[in-house]
């Protein structure tokens, strides 16, 4: 049985209407009605009417990433509101029936809803946003923690250097962005320990996610061979930093210029996580591309150096501090950095929607800057986001012409969010505030506590 047409329809316009997605002149919207509708018909089916339908859940799940409270309270109490500016029944203010709605949320749903706004801004980004008309993207990696509990702790282990009952479970995040707009494309996860988890591993996972004439740009943990071979047999060009421990010869290859070479990188042998028949299919030597730009060793498959002057990439690559900036978006002011579920399901679905609700600020921004004829990496995303969160409740509410005004209006602000230019900036990695002069927990809690009522005992 279907979901029926108008009920679904509606929570579709509501959803959408929660994060300003409609259409403009400069950009179209984000997630169309279609395209949203099919989804949930593919992977929620028929559900029976309740407080808390897969949209509305979705919402306030979304809602909880963007809110700097966080909490189940904090989404609960947000329905209570909307039921009754509705008319309807007043739901209660226990959590219970919220939780067990967002555990029936399917985390497909979510990957899809991601992964297509994602997917959609690089497609209509601006030819100017891009490097040469060609599509830019950012890769990196990152962890996030989460509760210390018996569940997540198998699923995620702990770092090995911390003690049992001291650590938290940890998952590593990796994600090519894009420069363009700074949308999340694609992302996958895993644990930070045991055989084929780490960044290398889970980027293998990404790659036939990537697009002929993409360019990759990587830090220098990714500069190896296989990698390198992997991306340019897709039609990927890489631009990324000599690893320190690779030896640099200048006197030998072919000469381009001045401390700028075209090197032939030989096969090394076969690591243990790849299987014989990969190895074989593995090209037996490589042609790149290595210069030194200001002090820094460059490694690229951007081999013709007319078109392309060393200066040009030093140029390209100073610009893959972007995805720095952008992860410190995702985990310091969307919060991701310390998740709150306890179980590795929900730790999947926390990440999606944290993502989804990344992109579809990021959305806000891209068409705030396509009409005001600027980057969107101009923007700030911090105030796109305090801007989206004061004009939400209203939006939410309005009526179909006065949702649209406010949503031009929002745009307008957002597009006047410029960030300032500040070349050479030099900041110090230290804080000034003090932590607070809390002793360090050494032993497991449940010990602790042991401790401390044995000494209470002992005084009375």
């Amino acid at each position: 049985m279907k979901i029926a047409k108008k009920r679904l329809q509606r929570a579709v316009i509501e959803f959408k209407r929660r994060f300003a997605d409609y259409p403009t002149k400069a950009l179209d919207e984000l997630l169309t009605e279609e395209s949203v509708s099919q989804m949930v018909e593919d992977e929620t089916g028929n559900y029976r009417k309740r407080t808390y339908p897969p949209l509305t859940t979705l919402g306030l799940f979304i809602g909880q990433a963007l809110s700097p409270d966080g909490a189940c309270q904090d989404a609960v109490a947000r329905r209570l509101s909307e039921r009754i500016a509705q008319g309807a029944t007043p739901c209660s203010l226990n959590t219970g029936p919220y939780c067990k709605a967002r555990q029936r949320l399917p985390l497909a749903l979510i990957e899809r809803l991601a992964t297509a706004a994602g997917e959609r801004l690089e497609a209509a980004s601006a030819s100017a946003w891009k490097w040469r008309g060609r599509a830019v993207k950012l890769r990196d990696g990152t962890t996030v923690s989460m509760p210390d509990t018996p569940a997540n702790q198998a699923e995620y282990p702990q770092s090995g250097t911390q003690q049992p009952g001291l650590g938290f479970p940890l998952a590593m995040l990796v994600a090519p962005i894009s420069l363009s707009t700074g949308a999340v494309l694609r992302w996958s996860t895993g644990p930070c320990r045991g055989k084929g988890t780490g960044e290398q591993a889970l980027f293998r996972s990404l790659m036939p996610h990537l697009s002929d004439g993409d360019i990759i740009l990587m830090d220098r943990y990714y500069c190896t061979y296989f990698t390198s071979a992997m991306l340019a047999e897709r039609g990927v060009d890489i631009l990324t930093r000599q690893h320190q421990r690779r030896h640099t010869d200048f006197r030998a290859g072919v000469r381009l210029g001045k401390r700028d070479r075209l090197v032939t990188w030989s096969r090394p042998q076969r690591p243990q996580w790849m299987d014989t028949a990969t190895y074989e299919w593995m090209p037996e030597q490589l042609t790149l591309r290595q210069t030194e730009v200001a002090g820094r060793i460059l490694v690229t498959t951007l081999t013709d150096a007319r078109s392309v002057t060393p200066f040009d990439l030093d140029a390209l690559y100073q610009r893959r501090w972007q995805v720095e900036v952008d992860l410190r978006s995702i985990k310091d002011v969307l919060g991701m950095d310390i998740l709150r579920s306890k179980s590795p399901a929900m730790i999947d679905k926390e990440i999606a929607v944290h993502l989804l609700a990344y992109n579809l600020v990021r959305g806000l921004m891209a068409r705030a800057a396509a009409g005001r004829q600027v980057v969107a990496r101009a923007l700030s995303f911090k105030g796109a986001l305090q801007l989206l969160l004061a004009f939400q409740m209203q939006l939410r509410w309005s009526g179909k012409k006065s949702a649209a005004l406010m949503g031009a209006h929002l745009l307008g602000a957002i597009g006047l969010m410029m960030l300032p230019i500040r070349p050479g900036r030099v900041e110090p990695h230290a804080i000034k505030r003090r932590p607070k002069n809390h002793a360090l927990l050494t032993v497991p809690r449940h010990i602790a506590r042991e401790r401390i009522l044995q000494t209470r005992a002992a005084w009375a």
